[in-house]
Protein backbone atom coordinates (compact mmCIF):
# COMPACT_ATOMS: atom_id res chain seq x y z
CA UNK A 1 0.00 0.00 0.00
CA UNK A 2 1.31 3.47 -0.90
CA UNK A 3 1.18 6.12 1.83
CA UNK A 4 1.10 9.49 0.13
CA UNK A 5 2.23 11.81 2.93
CA UNK A 6 5.08 9.52 3.95
CA UNK A 7 5.94 8.81 0.31
CA UNK A 8 6.57 5.10 0.96
CA UNK A 9 5.04 1.76 0.01
CA UNK A 10 4.52 -0.69 2.89
CA UNK A 11 2.66 -4.04 3.19
CA UNK A 12 -0.48 -3.63 5.28
CA UNK A 13 0.55 -6.31 7.78
CA UNK A 14 3.90 -4.70 8.63
CA UNK A 15 2.65 -1.61 10.55
CA UNK A 16 0.22 -3.79 12.48
CA UNK A 17 2.92 -6.27 13.51
CA UNK A 18 5.52 -3.64 14.38
CA UNK A 19 2.99 -1.60 16.35
CA UNK A 20 1.98 -4.66 18.36
CA UNK A 21 5.54 -5.73 19.25
CA UNK A 22 6.78 -2.27 20.21
CA UNK A 23 3.69 -1.42 22.26
CA UNK A 24 3.73 -4.77 24.08
CA UNK A 25 7.25 -4.31 25.43
CA UNK A 26 6.98 -0.54 25.82
CA UNK A 27 3.84 -0.73 27.96
CA UNK A 28 5.60 -2.89 30.53
CA UNK A 29 8.16 -0.14 31.14
CA UNK A 30 5.66 2.70 30.96
CA UNK A 31 7.25 3.87 27.71
CA UNK A 32 5.19 4.30 24.58
CA UNK A 33 6.35 2.05 21.75
CA UNK A 34 6.61 5.26 19.72
CA UNK A 35 10.12 5.87 21.01
CA UNK A 36 11.32 2.87 18.98
CA UNK A 37 8.76 3.29 16.22
CA UNK A 38 10.40 6.49 15.01
CA UNK A 39 13.82 4.83 14.41
CA UNK A 40 12.01 2.00 12.61
CA UNK A 41 10.22 4.41 10.30
CA UNK A 42 13.39 6.36 9.59
CA UNK A 43 15.86 3.50 9.14
CA UNK A 44 13.71 0.67 7.77
CA UNK A 45 10.93 2.48 5.92
CA UNK A 46 12.97 5.51 4.84
CA UNK A 47 10.40 7.96 6.23
CA UNK A 48 12.57 10.90 7.36
CA UNK A 49 10.58 14.12 6.78
CA UNK A 50 9.36 16.13 9.81
CA UNK A 51 5.89 14.57 9.40
CA UNK A 52 7.27 11.29 10.72
CA UNK A 53 7.21 12.82 14.21
CA UNK A 54 3.53 13.68 13.81
CA UNK A 55 2.77 10.17 12.53
CA UNK A 56 4.40 8.80 15.66
CA UNK A 57 2.03 10.86 17.79
CA UNK A 58 -0.96 9.45 15.89
CA UNK A 59 0.28 6.00 16.91
CA UNK A 60 0.11 7.13 20.55
CA UNK A 61 -3.47 8.32 20.18
CA UNK A 62 -4.66 4.93 18.98
CA UNK A 63 -2.37 2.57 20.89
CA UNK A 64 -2.21 3.97 24.42
CA UNK A 65 -5.89 4.02 25.57
CA UNK A 66 -6.10 0.22 25.93
CA UNK A 67 -3.00 0.15 28.14
CA UNK A 68 -4.24 3.03 30.28
CA UNK A 69 -7.58 1.27 30.72
CA UNK A 70 -5.78 -1.87 31.89
CA UNK A 71 -3.71 0.01 34.47
CA UNK A 72 -6.83 1.77 35.76
CA UNK A 73 -8.68 -1.52 36.00
CA UNK A 74 -5.85 -3.01 38.07
CA UNK A 75 -5.75 0.00 40.41
CA UNK A 76 -2.27 1.08 39.32
CA UNK A 77 -2.99 4.63 38.16
CA UNK A 78 -1.73 7.66 40.12
CA UNK A 79 -3.90 10.47 38.72
CA UNK A 80 -2.11 13.42 40.42
CA UNK A 81 1.22 12.24 38.98
CA UNK A 82 -0.34 11.76 35.54
CA UNK A 83 -1.79 15.27 35.63
CA UNK A 84 1.50 16.83 36.73
CA UNK A 85 3.37 15.19 33.87
CA UNK A 86 0.73 16.19 31.33
CA UNK A 87 0.70 19.86 32.41
CA UNK A 88 4.51 20.05 32.38
CA UNK A 89 4.95 18.54 28.95
CA UNK A 90 2.51 20.84 27.11
CA UNK A 91 4.84 23.87 26.76
CA UNK A 92 7.69 21.50 25.98
CA UNK A 93 5.74 20.04 23.07
CA UNK A 94 5.50 23.44 21.40
CA UNK A 95 9.24 23.97 21.80
CA UNK A 96 9.91 20.49 20.43
CA UNK A 97 7.74 21.12 17.36
CA UNK A 98 9.62 24.35 16.64
CA UNK A 99 12.99 22.61 16.96
CA UNK A 100 11.95 19.72 14.70
CA UNK A 101 10.35 21.81 11.94
CA UNK A 102 12.75 24.77 11.86
CA UNK A 103 16.07 23.44 13.16
CA UNK A 104 16.34 19.66 12.78
CA UNK A 105 15.06 19.03 9.26
CA UNK A 106 18.19 17.28 7.98
CA UNK A 107 17.73 13.48 8.38
CA UNK A 108 21.34 12.87 9.39
CA UNK A 109 21.29 15.55 12.04
CA UNK A 110 17.95 14.38 13.38
CA UNK A 111 19.16 10.79 13.53
CA UNK A 112 22.10 11.94 15.65
CA UNK A 113 19.68 13.80 17.89
CA UNK A 114 17.52 10.68 18.19
CA UNK A 115 20.63 8.64 19.00
CA UNK A 116 21.63 11.00 21.80
CA UNK A 117 18.12 10.79 23.29
CA UNK A 118 18.16 7.00 23.10
CA UNK A 119 21.65 6.75 24.61
CA UNK A 120 20.75 9.00 27.53
CA UNK A 121 17.51 7.13 28.12
CA UNK A 122 19.40 3.83 28.07
CA UNK A 123 21.81 5.02 30.77
CA UNK A 124 18.84 5.98 32.91
CA UNK A 125 17.26 2.58 32.44
CA UNK A 126 20.47 0.81 33.45
CA UNK A 127 20.99 2.85 36.59
CA UNK A 128 19.45 1.61 39.79
CA UNK A 129 17.37 4.17 41.68
CA UNK A 130 19.22 6.13 44.34
CA UNK A 131 16.64 5.38 46.99
CA UNK A 132 17.64 1.83 47.53
CA UNK A 133 16.11 -1.28 48.87
CA UNK A 134 14.33 -4.04 47.11
CA UNK A 135 11.51 -3.21 44.83
CA UNK A 136 8.08 -4.23 46.07
CA UNK A 137 6.32 -6.96 44.20
CA UNK A 138 3.52 -5.38 42.19
CA UNK A 139 0.61 -6.60 44.30
CA UNK A 140 -2.50 -4.71 45.32
CA UNK A 141 -3.77 -1.31 44.20
CA UNK A 142 -1.91 2.00 44.29
CA UNK A 143 -3.28 4.35 46.96
CA UNK A 144 -2.63 8.11 46.84
CA UNK A 145 -2.01 9.43 50.36
CA UNK A 146 -1.17 13.10 49.92
CA UNK A 147 -0.71 15.64 47.16
CA UNK A 148 0.32 19.28 47.62
CA UNK A 149 2.42 21.69 45.56
CA UNK A 150 5.53 20.65 47.49
CA UNK A 151 5.01 17.02 48.39
CA UNK A 152 3.14 13.96 47.20
CA UNK A 153 2.96 10.44 48.57
CA UNK A 154 1.39 7.13 47.67
CA UNK A 155 1.43 3.57 48.93
CA UNK A 156 2.05 0.59 46.71
CA UNK A 157 2.65 -3.05 47.65
CA UNK A 158 3.08 -2.20 51.32
CA UNK A 159 5.60 0.62 50.82
CA UNK A 160 5.25 4.39 50.85
CA UNK A 161 6.85 6.54 48.14
CA UNK A 162 7.28 10.31 48.04
CA UNK A 163 8.16 12.83 45.34
CA UNK A 164 8.21 16.60 44.84
CA UNK A 165 5.59 17.64 42.24
CA UNK A 166 7.58 20.80 41.42
CA UNK A 167 10.58 18.78 40.36
CA UNK A 168 8.39 16.42 38.32
CA UNK A 169 6.80 19.44 36.61
CA UNK A 170 10.20 20.88 35.68
CA UNK A 171 11.44 17.51 34.44
CA UNK A 172 8.27 17.10 32.37
CA UNK A 173 8.88 20.44 30.63
CA UNK A 174 12.39 19.40 29.57
CA UNK A 175 11.33 15.90 28.54
CA UNK A 176 8.33 17.38 26.74
CA UNK A 177 10.62 19.40 24.46
CA UNK A 178 12.61 16.26 23.66
CA UNK A 179 9.50 14.19 23.15
CA UNK A 180 7.83 16.85 21.02
CA UNK A 181 10.71 16.99 18.55
CA UNK A 182 11.18 13.23 18.73
CA UNK A 183 7.50 12.62 18.03
CA UNK A 184 6.59 10.52 21.06
CA UNK A 185 5.06 13.01 23.48
CA UNK A 186 6.86 13.86 26.71
CA UNK A 187 5.03 11.36 28.88
CA UNK A 188 6.11 8.55 26.59
CA UNK A 189 9.73 8.69 27.79
CA UNK A 190 9.45 10.11 31.30
CA UNK A 191 8.96 6.82 33.18
CA UNK A 192 12.68 5.87 33.24
CA UNK A 193 13.51 9.32 34.60
CA UNK A 194 10.94 8.93 37.38
CA UNK A 195 12.43 5.56 38.25
CA UNK A 196 16.07 6.68 38.16
CA UNK A 197 15.81 10.22 39.56
CA UNK A 198 12.94 9.88 42.04
CA UNK A 199 13.28 6.25 43.08
CA UNK A 200 9.71 5.38 42.11
CA UNK A 201 8.79 1.80 41.07
CA UNK A 202 8.13 1.33 37.37
CA UNK A 203 5.11 -0.85 38.13
CA UNK A 204 3.51 2.13 39.87
CA UNK A 205 4.40 4.95 37.46
CA UNK A 206 3.84 3.20 34.12
CA UNK A 207 0.13 3.96 34.00
CA UNK A 208 0.58 7.66 34.84
CA UNK A 209 3.33 8.05 32.25
CA UNK A 210 1.22 6.44 29.53
CA UNK A 211 -1.82 8.55 30.38
CA UNK A 212 0.30 11.70 30.18
CA UNK A 213 1.71 10.53 26.85
CA UNK A 214 -1.82 10.06 25.54
CA UNK A 215 -3.08 13.45 26.67
CA UNK A 216 -0.07 15.36 25.39
CA UNK A 217 -0.10 13.49 22.09
CA UNK A 218 -3.50 15.04 21.36
CA UNK A 219 -1.92 18.49 21.52
CA UNK A 220 1.19 17.29 19.73
CA UNK A 221 -0.77 16.05 16.73
CA UNK A 222 -2.70 19.33 16.63
CA UNK A 223 0.54 21.34 16.70
CA UNK A 224 2.10 19.37 13.85
CA UNK A 225 -1.11 19.29 11.81
CA UNK A 226 -2.24 22.90 12.13
CA UNK A 227 0.69 25.19 12.92
CA UNK A 228 2.42 26.51 9.79
CA UNK A 229 5.95 25.40 9.03
CA UNK A 230 8.57 26.68 6.59
CA UNK A 231 7.67 26.74 2.91
CA UNK A 232 7.95 23.31 1.32
CA UNK A 233 8.20 21.42 4.65
CA UNK A 234 5.50 18.81 5.29
CA UNK A 235 4.83 18.40 9.01
CA UNK A 236 1.29 16.95 8.91
CA UNK A 237 0.97 13.29 9.95
CA UNK A 238 0.37 10.41 7.58
CA UNK A 239 -2.94 9.45 9.16
CA UNK A 240 -3.36 6.12 7.40
CA UNK A 241 0.09 4.88 8.39
CA UNK A 242 -0.23 6.17 11.94
CA UNK A 243 -3.61 4.51 12.38
CA UNK A 244 -2.27 1.17 11.15
CA UNK A 245 0.66 1.30 13.56
CA UNK A 246 -1.76 2.32 16.30
CA UNK A 247 -4.20 -0.51 15.63
CA UNK A 248 -1.48 -3.08 16.24
CA UNK A 249 -0.21 -1.02 19.14
CA UNK A 250 -3.60 -0.97 20.85
CA UNK A 251 -3.56 -4.76 21.12
CA UNK A 252 0.08 -4.86 22.19
CA UNK A 253 -0.41 -2.11 24.76
CA UNK A 254 -3.27 -3.94 26.47
CA UNK A 255 -1.44 -7.24 26.77
CA UNK A 256 1.82 -5.51 27.72
CA UNK A 257 0.10 -3.69 30.59
CA UNK A 258 -1.49 -6.96 31.66
CA UNK A 259 1.80 -8.88 31.56
CA UNK A 260 3.89 -6.17 33.25
CA UNK A 261 3.43 -7.40 36.82
CA UNK A 262 4.87 -10.78 35.84
CA UNK A 263 8.12 -9.40 34.41
CA UNK A 264 11.10 -8.49 36.67
CA UNK A 265 11.89 -4.78 36.51
CA UNK A 266 15.64 -5.25 36.10
CA UNK A 267 15.35 -7.65 33.15
CA UNK A 268 12.88 -5.35 31.42
CA UNK A 269 15.06 -2.27 31.83
CA UNK A 270 18.20 -4.02 30.61
CA UNK A 271 16.51 -5.41 27.52
CA UNK A 272 15.15 -2.02 26.49
CA UNK A 273 18.48 -0.33 27.23
CA UNK A 274 20.40 -2.73 24.99
CA UNK A 275 18.07 -2.07 22.08
CA UNK A 276 18.38 1.69 22.51
CA UNK A 277 22.18 1.58 22.81
CA UNK A 278 22.38 -0.39 19.56
CA UNK A 279 20.19 2.15 17.75
CA UNK A 280 22.13 5.08 19.17
CA UNK A 281 25.44 3.57 18.06
CA UNK A 282 24.10 2.95 14.56
CA UNK A 283 22.92 6.55 14.19
CA UNK A 284 26.24 7.89 15.45
CA UNK A 285 28.14 5.77 12.89
CA UNK A 286 25.88 7.06 10.10
CA UNK A 287 26.45 10.69 11.14
CA UNK A 288 30.21 10.56 11.60
CA UNK A 289 30.95 7.86 9.00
Amino acid sequence: MFFETAGITVPLWLPLLVGFVLAFFGAMAGISGAFLLLPFQMSVLGYVTPSVSATNLVFNLVAIPSGVWRFVREGRMHWPLAGTIAVGTLPGLLIGWWLRVYWIQDPRGFKLFVGLVLAYLATRLLREPRAGGKRPKPTGPLVAKAFTARSAAFEFSGQRFRFDPRRVLLLAMVVGAIGGSYGVGGGAIIAPFLVAMFGLPVHAVAGAALFAALSTSVFGVAIYAWLPGPAGVVSQPDWALGLLFGAGGAIGMYFGARAQKHVPQRALKRGLALVMIGLAAGYAIQFFG
